[in-house]
């Protein structure tokens, strides 16, 4: 699978799942399909290339075939293997995070024996005050997706709003793996600064030692109107970049949920390899080398995903995209996925579609937004753009006249520093659902001559 870590994050999680049950806060969302909805999706993208090799993994093969070398030589049994329980938890408890989770798919014994040290792997929020008091929540539910994860985070306690500036996005990790406990549940508050600190929370549950690595952080003042994507008659709910839902209750305007929706490429290494105050940094990018830059892109393919509270809409990947070096404008290259004008590319959108979020005392479901999960790999089956981000749909002025449909015309659009999605959908009365009659991408020049080495 062209996202690497995230086919063994999706494995362990649901290994976990399958061992313990359901993870705090109830682990799928209402109305999901469980594991089902996305296995049912995109299986021709999961039996795609996937990154064979890491760290870990290399490591531990190439221990293994040692052992086989030696069991050659000496004419003895002994292999890696083999070797007791107590002497494999010693060699993990040398490997990181990451490492670990490669270590795991080398075979069933390794992944049981990988899952405890690692099964304390969670996300946090830190709320921060003018002051400078700092407040921590633990992750309360989680769901996984076919290309990223969905953390939400909930609670009776929450600060008050005004008194907040920013909201940073951590990855936690106990210091002792082996004297892993899990996090307090409710989504209480723990009132501590460092995560060496063995303070109490408000349950007066002992706080083990956790390592935070910043995902990413946001400035709070930004809940405003221009970032409201939608609302019901209980919350309204405001996107910030990258991939992060804030709801508020309508009546005091006060925090009532947060939701990260995470891709999965790199999402271990950002979750595990940063500090507190200083996120993961990617290592250095390698140009590849274009060998006919004169006939622009070709070879790419596109996974896409729409859902909303674990339930999905449309899964679909699209090979063999392509587009001409003239095909430049205003900084972008236009990519073209499902055209307007050829009837057999549109697509139906499966079911109602909303977003749904609950708390401890309501739940609710806000119409016409849904996340976006965008996984573009290059004609070298490597990840080139990734993203995972809410989204919602916006009515446009007149209704759209295609060839065999007639009815109201919506646009999806997203944009970051790496380009553009643009989506065009007509909802058919007759059938009452909607389809997507256009998808084009706006890839940044910048990137692709970054990622190639060209000069376009």
């Amino acid at each position: 699978m062209a996202t690497g870590r995230g086919r063994i994050l999706r494995q362990h999680w649901l290994g976990l799942q399958a061992q313990r049950g359901p993870l705090q806060g109830g682990g799928w969302p209402r109305g999901s399909a469980g594991p089902a909805a996305w296995r049912a999706g995109a299986t021709g993208f999961r039996k795609g290339p996937g990154v064979k090799s890491s760290a870990g993994r290399t490591a531990v093969k190439q221990y293994a075939r040692r052992g086989q070398h030696s069991e050659k030589s000496s004419n003895c049994s002994i292999s890696l293997d083999r070797m007791p329980s107590e002497i494999l938890l010693k060699i993990f408890s040398y490997l990181d995070a990451v490492n670990l989770l490669c270590a795991g798919c080398v075979s069933r014994r390794f992944y049981h024996l990988a899952n405890d040290k690692i099964s304390g792997l969670g996300w946090a929020i830190v709320l921060k005050e003018k002051s400078g008091k700092e407040y921590i929540m633990q992750h309360v539910d989680l769901s996984l997706n076919d290309t990223s994860i969905t953390v939400v985070w909930y609670g009776k306690n929450w600060p008050c709003l005004a008194t907040l500036t920013t909201l940073d996005l951590c990855g936690v990790t106990p210091v002792f793996m082996d004297r892993h406990k899990p996090p307090a549940k409710n989504g209480l508050f723990c009132h501590f600064a460092s995560p060496w600190n063995r303070k109490k929370c408000l349950c007066h549950t002992e706080i083990r030692p956790r390592w935070h690595s910043l995902i990413a952080k946001y400035d709070l003042s930004h809940l405003t109107e221009s970032t409201m994507i939608g609302c019901d008659r209980l919350v309204q709910i405001f996107c910030l970049h990258p991939g992060l839902l804030v709801g508020l209750w309508k009546k005091e305007e006060e925090l009532a949920f947060v939701m990260a929706n995470l891709h999965f490429h790199h999402l271990v290494e950002r979750s595990t390899l940063g500090s507190a105050s200083v996120p993961y940094e990617l290592p250095l990018h390698s140009p590849f080398l274009d060998d006919s830059p004169e006939y622009g892109l070709h070879g790419y393919q596109l996974h896409v995903d729409m859902h909303g509270g674990g339930v999905f809409y449309l899964c679909g990947t699209f090979r063999n995209l392509f587009t001409k070096k003239g095909c430049i404008e205003d900084g972008y290259v236009k990519l073209v996925v499902i055209n307007f004008k050829n009837n057999r590319e549109h697509l139906p959108l499966i079911g109602k579609v909303g977003l749904a979020w609950r708390t401890n005392i309501f739940d609710g479901f806000i119409k016409s937004c849904s996340i976006v999960d965008i996984t573009l790999l290059d004609e070298h089956r490597k990840p080139f753009w990734c993203l995972s981000s809410p989204v919602c749909m916006r009515s446009a002025a007149c209704p759209s006249d295609g060839p065999n449909f007639l009815g109201q015309t919506y646009y999806v659009d997203y944009m970051d520093t790496e380009g553009r999605v643009h989506a065009e959908l007509v909802w058919i009365e007759e059938t009452e659902e909607y389809f997507i009659v256009s998808l084009v991408l706006y890839l940044s020049v910048a990137k692709i001559n970054h990622w190639f080495g060209t000069e376009y």
